[in-house]
C-alpha cells in the first residue's frame, strides 16, 4: 500500500497568533451563493427527499447534495467514539459514512489520526455545532491535534464544522461538513446544516432499526487477521503471530475486503473498526 507523501506544516505558535491560514476569518460571514429564500426552499426539498429515501446510501446522497448549497464538498457521519453503554453487547455495531478523500482516510489510519480526531474529542463535551477554527484556537488543543487540522488542509479539507449528535447512555455520533475554501461558514449556514444533520441522524437510526442493524459477517479467523492489519502488521508478521502462512492471511484479508466492499486492506481495517466488528 502506497500513501501520498505530504510535508508537515510547521507548528503554529500558541496564543493569538496560532491561527493557521486555512482558518482565515476573512469573509466568515455568510458566503452562501444562494438567497435565504432559495436555501429555505432547498431545505424543504431536502426534507421531502429524505422522507422518500429507503436506505442509508440514499440518505447520504440526499444530505451530500444539500450540503453543496454551502460549498461543503466533503461530509462524514458516524459514531467514532462513545462512552460506556450498559446496554451494548459484543462491542456494539456502528455505522459510518464518508466521502472524504480516500488518500486522507488512508493517511489518517497510517498516522493514527483516526484515534486523536480533535473534532470527536470536542464533541464529547459539546451539544452545539462548532467550527474547526474554534477548536484550532482553543488553548487545550494539543500540538498533535493541530497537526491533524494542518495536514487535513493539505488534502483539501481546509475549513469545516462538526455537529455532535448525542444519544442515551453517553453515546454520540458526529456529522462533519468540510470545505476546500479557507473561510468559515456563517451562522445561518451552520443552523441549516445542524438541522439537516439532526434529521439525517434520525432517519439513519430508523433504517438501522428496520434492517435489524445487519452487518457483513466475518469469520473468527477473518476478524483476527483484519484486527492485526488494523494494528499495522504485515501478512508475514500476522502469519507468525497466529500460526498460518502469509498466503492464508492474504486470503482472509481479501475476503474481508470483499465483504466490506473496500479496495484496500487499510480501508477495510478502518471500516471494520468503525462498524464495531473489531476493536483495535
Amino acid at each position: 500500500m502506497e500513501y501520498r507523501t505530504i510535508s508537515v506544516v510547521n507548528s503554529t505558535p500558541r496564543g493569538d497568533d496560532r491561527m493557521s491560514n486555512q482558518f482565515s476569518l476573512d469573509g466568515a460571514s455568510n458566503r452562501e451563493v444562494t438567497t435565504d429564500e432559495e436555501i429555505a426552499l432547498a431545505f424543504d426539498m431536502f426534507l421531502s427527499q429524505l422522507n422518500r429515501a429507503i436506505c442509508i446510501e440514499q440518505l447520504f446522497d440526499r444530505i451530500s447534495v444539500f450540503a453543496r448549497n454551502f460549498d461543503c464538498r466533503w461530509i462524514a457521519y458516524g459514531p467514532p467514539a462513545q462512552l460506556q453503554d450498559p446496554h451494548r453487547q459484543n462491542g456494539g455495531k456502528r455505522r459510518v459514512a464518508s466521502n472524504y478523500p480516500l488518500e486522507w482516510q488512508e493517511y489518517c489510519v497510517k498516522k493514527g489520526y483516526d484515534k486523536i480526531d480533535p473534532s470527536v474529542k470536542t464533541s464529547r463535551f459539546h451539544s452545539a455545532a462548532f467550527r474547526w477554527s474554534e477548536v484550532y484556537t482553543e488553548p487545550s488543543t494539543t500540538d498533535s491535534e493541530l497537526r491533524v487540522f494542518d495536514e487535513a488542509a493539505q488534502f483539501g479539507l481546509r475549513s469545516g464544522v462538526t455537529i455532535p449528535l448525542h444519544g442515551p447512555w453517553g453515546n454520540f455520533s458526529t456529522m462533519s461538513f468540510a470545505r476546500t475554501e479557507r473561510c468559515d461558514l456563517g451562522n445561518s449556514a451552520i443552523s441549516y446544516l445542524q438541522l439537516a444533520a439532526f434529521y439525517y441522524h434520525i432517519k439513519v437510526i430508523g433504517c438501522l432499526e428496520l434492517s435489524g442493524d445487519h452487518f457483513p459477517r466475518l469469520s473468527a479467523r477473518e476478524k483476527e487477521c483484519i484486527l492485526w492489519v488494523a494494528k499495522g502488521k504485515s501478512s508475514w508478521s500476522i502469519g507468525n503471530i497466529i500460526g498460518i502462512s502469509p498466503n492464508t492471511v492474504d486470503f482472509h484479508v481479501k475476503n474481508v475486503m470483499r465483504k466490506l466492499e473496500t479496495g484496500s486492506r487499510t480501508v477495510a481495517a478502518l471500516k471494520a473498526a468503525r462498524l464495531g466488528i473489531i476493536e483495535p
